[in-house]
């Protein structure tokens, strides 16, 4: 079962786009030379953070003072630097840009004046009344300790590292911690991914979270090393990962809990037992060798992995109404601890761990990205072994203390060819529409949305938001989505658009729909059963939008701000509004729904074979649009027809879906110059 239920948990992280490596050239304006990015397999780099005996930097080190030993073998130093950062503008500088888009997150990123923390919370591993706790110290720490220039990422374990945004919006970095929510050892599912799996016994289940967030740390730690050359840092906010559970929660259906469990009350089965104490040593050693792959991840990319954990000076894992013994109970506790550990020791990060205060433990993290020295060589070895590789390096100076990651993993044979074969990267357009299939675990709780663009009136552009309501998780009880209401804005503060679906849009100047005049309360809406429609016209630029989800029953469920880009679709040349997607099961129903203009399109992009797609969409220009059906690789699989729509829009694709195997695919739109691409995924 362990494997399978592994190869199913890495390959359904690789679909939402969990490891997806980056590389983005380092543009600056107006900044020093951006460092030379070295990528020979054999080039090793190595931070180095040398203080003094009050703990105090040592800034003033030259490569004559510094020596590296791999295997106890010399080695030439080929780069040497010191980087000094304090996260503030330097005197005369303009106050730092804030980052509204990719591109601006591209130039951010690369700059070496800014320190990069990403905050990874580990929801599978933490308990929600110590995820409610760490809240205080972390929101502390983000007001305390960062500075104008720093940037910061949030990821959870399921969120696709594509979709890890950054900010130097330090007030926004607050809110999104206080979100925070854990749920260790709460195994009812919050998504489609999860389903697949809830059913399983409770250890194949903390097999896969252990497996889905490795895999979430190999990736981020990828995607920082394609931004900047310089040291990154990942305050990773967890319990530590679980290498065997008790007798007592190994539920043989991890949904039910221990209902079919006999020993689930009784303490004494498995303390003192040889044969699970045992099974503990090889778990935990299996464990750790499958770490691996994320440190060696971490150290290729010159990122700092920090363990945090939430529970401060633990003395036990498990709570007094889970009837653990004393000895498996310690035996656990010590068994997560050192995960953290091993994660940070063998990055170059800190462990924050059994100590309450931790603040001062993230105070340490600002130190160490604040000074340190940048120092790289080519091995004299050239390993292609597999093996570690251990990394000594020594200062000629008396009374300080050196801090260096303890050595590397060497590729293998196989690791080196495919490391130095080039291979064909999928284009990043097809990237970003692959990554809007799946739903984000966190921002999506009740609804799904899409928006699109179409040319409107008097030079404007016509701005469509459709939502629908996620599908209920079977055992998971919350309130239904009634509607959504939408304020959108530009960039000056003026307000565009104020309006509700399913109610009717309402004037700019009004006040909020949920209240009357009076101040009454405007009568509820029964929850929403299908796609709901919201357009306005808004002037080509940037345009803020904050969505709030508001239950059935009244109240807010959820809210959402995004910053989007309105096109300019005025244009002689061609252009093509956003395509429009409908879902029909038959041909009666592809009769009807093409037929009628006012007919809402779905947000949702996952279909089954015996539904087909009904695509619409506007050119302007003179250009004749084709179409063409790619798979996830952007490579041709067939050539598909448009025909004249018949309603709703210019042009329309008629695409049926029983002949095309399960998978996930891109329907390629070509006008002129312009391209529109739909992705879309197909289940069995």
């Amino acid at each position: 079962m362990i494997d399978p239920m592994r190869r199913t948990a890495a390959l359904l992280a690789v679909l939402l786009g969990l490891v997806a490596t980056t590389r983005s050239s380092a543009q600056q304006e107006q900044q020093p030379p951006a460092p030379t990015f070295r990528t020979d397999i054999n080039f090793v780099r190595v931070d180095v953070i040398v203080s003094d005996g009050k703990g105090q930097p040592v800034t003033d080190l030259t490569q004559a003072d510094v020596e590296i030993t791999e295997d106890g073998q010399p080695q030439t130093i080929e780069q040497f630097r010191l980087i000094r950062i304090d996260g503030n503008p330097r005197p005369g500088d303009p106050p730092p840009r804030q980052i509204r888009n990719p591109d601006d997150e591209q130039i951010e990123l690369s700059r070496e004046d800014s320190r990069l923390f990403v905050f990874f919370f580990d929801d599978y591993h933490v308990r929600l009344g110590n995820s409610i706790y760490v809240r205080e110290p972390l929101s502390r720490f983000v007001r305390e300790q960062l500075r104008p220039n720093d940037i910061v990422g949030i990821m959870y374990p399921l969120t696709p590292v594509n979709d890890v945004s950054f900010t130097r919006n330090h007030a926004q970095v607050e809110s999104a911690i206080q979100r925070f929510e854990g749920r260790k050892f709460d195994y009812r599912p919050r998504n489609l991914f999860e389903e697949q799996y809830a059913r399983y016994p409770t250890e194949t289940v903390e097999r896969v979270r252990n497996q889905v967030v490795m895999t979430a740390l190999r990736g981020l730690a990828a995607r920082l090393g394609g931004v900047r050359e310089g040291r990154k840092s990942i305050i990773y906010v967890s319990e530590g990962l679980t290498a065997m559970l008790p007798p007592q929660m190994r539920n043989q259906d991890a949904l039910l809990g221990p209902i079919n469990n006999p020993v689930a009350r009784n303490p004494s089965v498995g303390e003192n037992n040889p044969r699970e104490e045992t099974a503990a040593f090889f778990a935990s050693t299996d464990l750790l060798s499958e770490m691996r792959e994320v440190f060696t991840a971490a150290n290729r990319n010159n990122t700092a992995i920090y363990g945090l954990d939430p529970r401060g000076l633990a003395v036990n894992e498990f709570g007094i109404d889970e009837a653990i013994g004393p000895n498996q109970d310690r035996r656990a506790l010590q068994m997560t601890q050192d995960t953290l550990r091993t994660l940070s020791e063998e990055t170059d990060g800190r462990a924050i761990v059994n100590r309450n205060d931790l603040v001062a433990g993230l105070a340490q993290v600002v130190r160490d990205a604040s000074f340190y020295y940048l120092i790289g060589y080519t091995s004299s070895q050239a390993p292609t072994d597999g093996k570690f590789h251990e990394i000594k390096v020594n200062v000629r100076r008396r009374g300080v203390d050196v801090r260096a990651r303890k050595g590397y993993w060497a590729f293998n044979a196989e690791d080196a060819k495919r490391a130095v074969t080039p291979v064909v990267e999928t284009a990043k357009p097809i990237q970003q529409a692959l990554a809007s299939i799946s739903t984000s675990v966190q921002s999506g709780k009740y609804v799904r949305t899409w928006l699109g663009t179409a040319r409107g009136e008097g030079g404007k552009t016509r701005v469509t938001l459709i939502w629908e309501p996620l599908p209920q998780v079977p055992g998971v009880r919350r309130d239904a989505p009634g509607r959504v209401a939408v304020i959108a804005a530009n960039q000056r503060g003026d307000l565009v658009f104020r309006g509700r679906s399913p109610d009717a849009a309402v004037a700019s100047a009004a006040p909020p729909a949920s209240t009357s005049a009076a101040g009454a309360r405007v009568p509820t809406a029964p929850a929403a059963a299908g796609p709901q429609r919201i357009v306005f016209d808004a002037p080509p630029g940037s345009l803020d939008l904050r969505l709030t989800v508001e239950a059935a029953e009244g109240g807010t469920l959820d809210q959402e701000q995004r910053t989007i880009t309105v096109p300019d679709l005025t244009a002689p040349d061609a252009t093509i509004s956003t395509p429009r997607v409908h879902r029909v099961r038959t041909v009666r129903e592809l009769q009807t729904v093409a037929a009628d203009a006012t007919a809402v399109p779905v947000a949702a992009r996952e279909f089954s074979r015996t539904e087909r797609l009904l695509i619409r969409f506007d050119v302007y220009g003179a250009a004749a649009p084709t179409a063409l059906l790619m798979n996830r690789n952007g490579r041709k699989v067939a050539d598909v027809p448009i025909a004249a729509a018949t309603a709703g829009g210019t042009h329309q694709i008629d695409l049926g879906l029983n002949t095309v195997a399960p998978g996930e695919y891109l329907v390629e739109i070509t006008s002129g110059e312009v391209k529109e691409l739909v992705a879309f995924r197909i289940t069995g």
